[in-house]
């Protein structure tokens, strides 16, 4: 029975074993495609901008803006890949910052096209309204981002606090321990004593 329970503790370590060998390999791999698609991005960005002749177009600067926007979400989520790989947890803190990115690029896109949409009252103010809730998703995930700071924080508190806790408790321990050493030192000295004075008399 015992030799039984021992191998299916051996099997699980294995498949643990494994199986995380596997997740890190995927994550990797999501690594390296991220590396690869924010230098491209980059790359791009950095060519169409020596390209502008002239007086740049308001088009093609929100464009740039738009591409490194974009590499930032690829910075970002190559971050989060690299935080999963260290500590073997999702952090939900960076893919936050994604959203907030996301939202804050969609904004500056729908602001110049309802700055050429002044003359269209209908799509004006649909561009107006989704510029409104994405500032509005802007500061929900920005709150979201502030609980879980604090929430961190407090524990990091929590955990200082009970580590402080326990080094009392170990001191305190040392210092029983080291009392018994001086009563029993103590305790020796009288008896030497005492025998001391019967061998006297």
């Amino acid at each position: 029975m015992a030799d039984d329970e021992q191998q299916e503790e051996e099997r699980q370590r294995t498949a643990d074993k494994v199986l995380g060998f596997v997740e890190d390999v995927i994550y990797w791999g999501i690594a390296v495609v991220l590396v690869a698609g924010a230098l491209v991005l980059l790359g791009v960005q950095v060519y169409a901008f020596t390209r502008l002749t002239g007086e740049p177009s308001e088009t093609v600067l929100v464009e740039i803006l738009d591409g490194l926007l974009l590499v930032f979400i690829f910075v970002e989520l190559l971050f989060a890949v690299r935080v999963t790989l260290r500590s073997h947890e999702i952090v939900a803190e960076p893919f936050l910052i994604v959203g907030i990115i996301v939202c804050i690029k969609e904004i500056v896109v729908l602001s110049v096209q309802s700055a050429s949409l002044l003359s269209d009252g209908p799509e004006f103010s649909r561009g107006i309204t989704e510029v409104g809730v994405l500032g509005g998703l802007v500061l929900v995930l920005a709150l979201a981002m502030y609980v879980l700071r604090l929430r961190r924080e407090e524990t990091a508190e929590d955990v200082g606090e009970e580590a402080a806790d326990a080094a009392d408790e170990a001191d305190d321990a040392e210092r029983t321990l080291e009392r018994a050493g001086r009563d029993r030192e103590q305790a020796g000295e009288t008896r030497d004593q005492a025998a001391g004075r019967e061998a006297d008399s």
